[in-house]
């Protein structure tokens, strides 16, 4: 799913999966996306998403979620109801609902085969002793003193494993395969451990638990997956895929061709760490409100940041997919929001920093009290959209910054003696400023230049360099607007081992007291608009109720950003 200015850009897969149909080697296309239910899913997970999926649509296939719950001591139901929110949320829908645990008895099955077959053997070793046993990259390992167990003894020290008769670590079922392998992933890996833990989904049924990388291929195979796509990491894991697709599909036990793995380059995105364990820690130490903190690259966090699923399939499809890493600058995701918001954001005005601007010929000129009805199009290249009303009068506010006593060269806005035209309403000539004891300016002073009302016959009679926003004292709506910014001040925080706790950027969040035009009172939680001038921002998605408005701010209208 591409944005429609955007046409697909050709990746080393998509080429794959074309020459595949067209050779006839498949006649239908299946992915599958396999997350673990142990987390929050984020930003890199989003590109697998949009692979998987994309590329099933794209050639009229179709794609399975499949929870990979292998592990019962970190997955919950909680976390593959959000995974399928997520989901949903970028705008794809899976063909079919599998989970691993919905193949333990095959997958039990499988693994007897190899123990019969002499491809697999019950280990007594302790995890020490297996570890060094396993070798170096320079090294070979060296032979298990059980390795060469009879199929006999595997079969019962299995089944009593199954049945719950040993500890934990006391026995691990292993494949055997070469411990002198010049790729440590064959020296005989582990495919089943023991864990005498309640699983989320099939309860005290089991205490043997299968391997990922054991099953992850077997629930392939089952599914009938074409292109089993995942990330570089898993390159060196491709030779025991192999492997044990070969072992299977010679005892019968598949369907052929088995499927194949390709890896592609995981996301790897600046001033973002997307490590699960790191993420827990951000949000257990409390350096962040929680998993949908808009400064997570969790796709919750993103989602209440403001950004829109539009964004993300543009993002994703704009970085392409190749095989080596490289690091994907942040600012491209946030011109992707920009990119998908600008032409779909409603446009409002808003001061963050207020200060007083009072017009001080006003009552004389237009009557005391008076307020003139001011208008403006909700988005300026859709008048269909219609207008947005607010209320222009002798008090209004605008930014602080907005006025200076001595102002810097091309400075436009107001400063004693200088006009600028208040935005959708009049033009005003500076007079000065009150400052109160501190020499803080509590109040800006003007005149109101008659007959200049913006779409009046007047309007162009007088010509200023500057326009400001503003807000009208009578009808403006305060509220809370949080301005959130990268959460990491360094654009690697995690980059050599570093400790990222320490990049953290302590300026991520600040809350203003903002004041906003009434329009912007009426807005629905997860609603984005254009704050004119100052950038896009969305109405919180859990705290802000019509009339009472949160607001968060998504992204400015340029990249100013700088690391400190």
């Amino acid at each position: 799913m591409n944005n429609d200015q955007t046409p697909p850009v050709s990746n080393f897969i998509r080429n794959i999966v074309q020459q595949d149909l067209e050779s006839g080697k498949h006649d239908k296309i299946v992915t599958r996306f396999p997350p673990e239910p142990n987390g929050h899913l984020h930003i890199g997970h989003a590109k697998s998403i949009c692979l998987n999926f994309g590329i099933a649509a794209e050639f009229g296939g179709t794609t399975n979620l499949r929870f990979d719950d292998t592990n019962p001591l970190k997955e919950s139901e909680d976390f593959a109801q959000a995974i399928m929110n997520d989901v949903r949320w970028l705008g794809f829908e899976w063909t079919e609902l599998r989970h691993a645990s919905d193949y333990f008895p095959q997958l039990y099955e499988y693994a007897l085969h190899l123990v019969q077959t002499g491809k697999a053997y019950v280990d007594s070793q302790n995890a020490e002793a297996m570890r060094s046993s396993r070798g170096t990259l320079k090294e070979a390992g060296t032979d298990s003193p059980f390795r060469d167990r009879s199929v006999e003894e595997n079969l019962d020290l299995f089944e009593r494993m199954k049945n719950g008769e040993f500890a934990e670590g006391e026995h691990i079922l292993r494949a055997r395969i070469d411990m002198a392998s010049a790729n440590i992933n064959l020296r005989d890996p582990a495919i089943y451990r023991i864990r005498h833990a309640t699983h989320h989904h099939t309860g005290d049924q089991w205490c043997i638990y299968p391997m990922y990388t054991f099953a992850h291929p077997i629930e392939d195979a089952l599914e009938n997956i074409t292109h089993s796509i995942c990330t570089l990491e898993f390159e060196d894991q491709r030779p025991f895929y192999d492997w044990l697709m070969t072992q299977l599909a010679t005892g019968g036990l598949i369907n052929t061709p088995p499927p194949k793995q390709y890896e592609f380059a995981r996301l790897n995105l600046t001033y973002v760490v997307t490590s699960k364990r790191k993420l827990a820690q951000l949000v257990n130490d409390h350096h962040v409100a929680g998993w949908d903190d808009p400064r997570m690259p969790t796709i919750v966090g993103l989602r209440r940041r403001g950004y829109t699923p539009a964004a993300m399939r543009l993002f994703i499809e704009r970085i392409g997919v190749t095989k080596s890493d490289a690091w994907i600058d942040y600012s491209t995701l946030e011109g992707c929001l920009r990119e998908t918001l600008d032409s779909e954001a409603a446009r409002a005005m808003a001061v963050l920093d207020p200060v007083k601007l009072h017009i001080e010929n006003w009552d004389a000129l237009m009557g005391a009290g008076h307020l003139e009805p001011c208008s403006a199009p909700v988005h300026p290249h859709d008048p269909e959209r219609g207008t947005r009303a607010f209320s222009f009068g002798a008090d209004l506010f605008i930014e602080r910054d907005d006025y200076a006593e001595e102002p810097p060269k091309g400075y436009f806005r107001l400063f004693p003696g200088n006009k600028v035209r208040l935005k959708y309403g009049y033009i005003v000539e500076c007079i000065g400023a009150v400052r109160d004891a501190d020499d803080r300016i509590t109040q800006v002073n003007a005149r109101l230049i008659p007959d200049t009302k913006s779409g009046t016959p007047g309007a162009s009679s007088v010509k200023v360099k500057g326009v400001i926003t503003w807000v009208g004292a009578s009808d403006g709506v305060r509220a809370p607007v949080r301005l959130y910014d990268r959460l990491f001040k360094e654009s690697q925080p995690d980059g050599g081992g570093r400790d990222f706790i320490a990049a953290l950027n302590t300026d991520s969040l600040q809350t203003v007291a903002a004041l906003l035009e009434p329009s912007l009172a009426q807005a629905a939680p997860g609603q984005s608009f254009q704050f004119e001038r100052l950038g896009y921002f969305v109405a919180d998605r859990e705290e802000h109720q019509k009339g009472q408005p949160v607001f968060n701010r998504s992204v400015g209208l340029k990249d100013s950003w700088v690391a400190v």
